[in-house]
């Protein structure tokens, strides 16, 4: 399937789709990481969400700092470059990290993890763009490959 815009091409239920599972993704990742970064703060973030709450584990403190601290710079980016439709592969990527990271952590904390309000819902919506990633006609990627296709 051919992912390149066509000048005077119509939207269509996917496209909208596409847009729609994408802003949604986008501002939720980007409010929280905002809220992270600048409300509370990215090293009180590390020390309560990981440092704190996972120092009875293996994992080296270093890796919660690490980790603890990046994972708002990353959901903030990410967020806005979905938000923009721009560079999406790499804010999919970055979304997905930290989703996987999550998971691994809920699952740490508790074996039988199963479902929770947050990484569930954001990971469909994250496959959910991924799968409709072609049909994102709004997204200024696209505009920008239909620019530099003319």
């Amino acid at each position: 399937m051919n992912s390149e815009p066509k000048a005077g091409e119509t939207l269509t239920p996917r496209s909208w789709a596409a847009f729609v599972a994408r802003t949604i993704l986008g501002l939720i990742f980007f409010m929280a990481g905002f809220w992270k970064v600048f409300e509370l703060g990215a090293l009180r973030h590390a020390r309560g969400m990981f440092v704190e709450a996972y120092a009875d584990t293996f994992l080296p403190a270093w890796s919660l700092w690490a980790t603890g601290v990046a994972i708002p710079f990353v959901e903030l980016a990410g967020g806005a470059l979905m938000l923009l439709g721009w560079r999406r592969r790499i804010g999919a990527l970055g979304l997905g990290g930290v989703l996987i990271l999550v998971t691994f952590g809920h699952l740490l904390a508790e074996p039988l993890y199963v479902f929770t309000a947050h990484v569930i819902p954001r990971t469909l919506l994250l496959v959910i763009v991924l799968l409709l990633f072609e049909h994102d006609r709004l997204s200024l990627d696209a505009r920008l490959a239909l620019r530099s296709a003319s």
